[in-house]
């Protein structure tokens, strides 16, 4: 369907209810429900989720948030699961059991903990194996719902409990993770990155693609989190929209191989103005750390000359 929201909220009640636990200000909520009500009304759904903040708060037995089918998996395998229920279901359908008109959708979510490290391996198989299905990666930044460690999604000078900001080491020294080029390069058929941010036409938009192009899909999307990066709950949106027009966060899609960039702000705001709002951050602005600063920014204007390139490259 067209996207308009007051059309979509009314024609597509939430498929993931209120009343669940997140905390307040949490970005993860807003991916879910907005992923969810990418599906046709008439299509069913199947979710698996990996152990994390997403299923500890919203799948507490005998309560849940979630009016599909939902399967909470172990922390690294939830692509592997999402991959033998669709595996399942087809030879269901040939054999009968299941009515040929009756449409099914399969939809993995999983934290960067659970995707970017240690569920990157069952993710990758089932990528490559070409699983008509839908991995969601809300993006969080670290391993919040154990304490905040890091993970390989944390950037590059965060605090976090397992990489403190200190005198001798000034928090995560290793750059983040590039998992959508990662996915992009499985070569499937559709790879994007969203962010769920004002009217949220480009998190529906790459959702209702990725659940109806046919095989295997990949969304990464930042899910801010207000504990694990220290920013006041009320300004998600805003830390949501500092995080695109830095291009720290880019919006662009991947189909079948043609990287397409959704979004290039006409004025690039300096990282400077996403980190501030974030505790994680704030020893970055001490004086004698301005080389921090100067270091992000020169890895996010890497990452965006290189992204606006391979928009060229594959589109000639």
């Amino acid at each position: 369907m067209a996207y308009n929201l007051k059309q979509v909220i009314a024609e597509k009640p939430s498929r993931f209810t209120a009343g669940h636990r997140m905390c307040a200000g949490c970005g993860a909520p807003s991916v879910a429900r907005m992923v969810l009500r990418a599906l046709k009304p008439e299509d069913h759904a199947v979710i698996s989720c990996a152990t994390g903040c997403m299923e500890v708060s919203t799948f507490i037995y005998p309560y849940t948030a979630w009016t599909d089918s939902f399967i909470h998996t172990a922390f690294e395998c939830s692509a592997a699961n999402t991959s033998g229920v669709e595996a399942a279901y087809k030879a269901l359908k040939r054999s009968g059991k299941i009515p040929e008109n009756e449409e099914t959708k399969f939809i993995a979510f999983g934290g960067d903990g659970g995707t970017y490290d240690i569920g990157l391996q069952a993710l990758s198989g089932a990528m490559e194996r070409g699983t008509d299905m839908v991995y969601v990666c809300y993006d969080n930044g670290a391993y919040m719902n154990t304490g905040i460690q890091r993970s390989s999604a944390t950037p590059r000078f965060a605090d976090t409990t397992t990489s403190p900001a200190g005198k001798v080491v000034p928090g995560k020294m290793q750059n983040r993770k590039d998992l959508a080029n990662i996915m992009a390069n499985h070569h499937i058929p559709y790879v994007a990155q969203s962010i769920a941010l004002n009217n949220y036409k480009d998190l529906y938009e790459k959702s209702e693609k990725a659940i109806y192009t046919k095989g295997a899909a990949f969304l990464n999307v930042l899910a801010p989190c207000p504990r694990g990066w220290g920013y006041n709950t009320e300004d998600l949106m805003q830390i949501n929209k500092l995080a695109v027009e830095t291009c720290y966060w880019p919006l662009f899609e991947v189909i079948d191989g043609k990287y397409i960039v959704n979004y290039k702000p006409k004025n690039k705001l300096p990282i400077e103005e996403f980190l501030k709002p974030q505790k994680r951050f704030k020893h970055m602005f001490k004086p004698g750390n301005e080389w921090m600063i100067k270091e992000f920014q020169e890895e996010v204007d890497r990452r965006w000359e290189e992204l606006l390139n391979l928009e060229e490259i594959t589109n000639k």
